[in-house]
């Protein structure tokens, strides 16, 4: 079960073709100190112990596995279970790397937690585990963002973080990821810069991924006990794909078939979407090589897609490699088809899902009806409290549709 994530990256942090740390020479040293701090402290009973109490009393781990019976008896065919990231404290996934990435900070005698984020998620759960651990957090944010997911904005203001709006270029995630960056440079010797997904220059996409696994662990478990048998396909949005990894490493060494959901946005155009490797090609962004979606000139192109959480022109390196080597299979749903999945799964199961998340719901309800007699497992990965004034807001209460 383990020879796979035991292998993979290797040592220069490479997934295959893709991954590696392409770095400024002041931030060398930096990238170096996280590496080995984390090869050592990983290992250490001391470090699993303290993560696992967290997890535990804090987090509220584990988080339950669903049968969304209402949902598929709406799609008919195969069986539709959910993952619920939604229940961990602060509503999604992403506290899950954010207090192992604090903890780390700590015993590296680090005093501040800095970081970009999209949806607001990351934001969140890193300001928590910032007031947790008693150190300061400072994170960029584009303004497109700060409109859109006002409640998180709140929220990390009142848990003591510092929010710093990004107004450059398309002022979201690429631009919010560019600017924490810049100010991390210059306070990397008291800072830990926390990359918020399975993206970045090793060893972020690997360190992520390990800690995200708990998720895959606990649902490969737990389905087992559910039904006597594993799922036979398991799916997840991606954008960066912190979620994605979490889940598909509890499955990735089973006979399994594993899906990541990009957004298609509101049509496959450049710039109108953020489907990266649907769309997208080898190339370099944030310190690594992956699958980018580039315009003319060769840069990271624009994107767009309802869900903040997902408006990257990139993918983790892991994703692009498990999509060379077929290990796993992509495939993208659009705005109009999640937020369709949004209403359906809050009408139908008393479940409001955040919109990145909806994806996944979407493409579940889009094959079910292909795979009678078949189960599919989402991650459900985050809750919607942080979208529900956009969308009803922009777009009504679902009657519509």
């Amino acid at each position: 079960m383990t020879s796979y994530l035991k292998n993979t990256p290797n040592a220069d942090g490479f997934f295959g073709d893709y991954g590696g740390a392409q770095l400024p020479p002041p931030l060398e040293p930096h990238f170096k100190e996280i590496r080995e701090a984390y090869e050592k402290i990983s290992k250490s009973s001391e470090f699993i112990r303290d993560l696992r109490y967290i997890r535990k009393h804090f987090q509220g781990r584990p988080t339950p596995v669903s049968h969304l019976k209402n949902l598929s008896d709406l799609a008919g065919g195969a069986q539709i279970y959910a993952k619920r990231e939604d229940l961990n404290h602060t509503g999604a996934h992403k506290l899950n790397h954010c207090m192992a990435e604090a903890l780390l900070a700590k015993h590296m005698g680090k005093t501040k937690l800095m970081a970009e984020t999209g949806a607001g998620q990351h934001g969140v759960a890193l300001a928590t585990a910032a007031a947790y651990f008693g150190m300061e957090c400072e994170i960029h944010m584009g303004e497109i963002d700060i409109e859109k997911e006002a409640p998180n904005v709140t929220r990390m203001k009142l848990l003591g973080a510092t929010v710093v709006p990004v107004g450059f270029g398309g002022r979201s995630l690429k631009e919010a990821v560019d600017s924490a960056f810049q100010a991390y440079v210059p306070q990397a010797d008291q800072a830990l810069f926390a990359i918020g997904s399975v993206v970045g220059p090793h060893p972020f996409p690997m360190m992520v991924r390990d800690f995200q696994h708990i998720v895959g662990i606990e649902a490969r478990e737990q389905f087992l006990e559910m039904t006597g048998e594993l799922p036979d396909i398991v799916a997840a949005c991606v954008g960066g794909g912190s979620n994605a990894m979490g889940l598909f490493a509890g499955f990735i060494e089973d006979d399994v078939q594993l899906y990541g959901v990009e957004p298609l946005g509101t049509s496959s155009k450049l710039g109108e979407h953020a489907a990266t490797i649907t769309y997208g090609e080898d190339g370099d962004i944030h310190g690594f090589r992956t699958m980018v979606l580039k315009d003319e000139a060769g840069d990271p192109a624009p994107v767009h897609t309802v869900a903040s959480g997902l408006d990257y022109p990139g993918v983790g390196p892991e994703h692009a490699h498990l999509y060379r080597t077929g290990k796993a299979n992509y495939t993208a749903a659009n705005d109009k088809e999640a937020l369709k999945a949004f209403y359906d799964l809050s009408r139908h199961e008393g479940i409001i899902p955040a919109l990145e998340s909806a994806h996944a719901v979407a493409f579940a309800q889009r094959e079910a009806p292909k795979n009678p007699g078949k189960s599919i497992l989402i991650n459900l990965s985050g809750r919607g409290d942080k979208d529900i004034d956009y969308v009803t807001e922009t777009f009504g209460f679902g009657d519509a549709l």
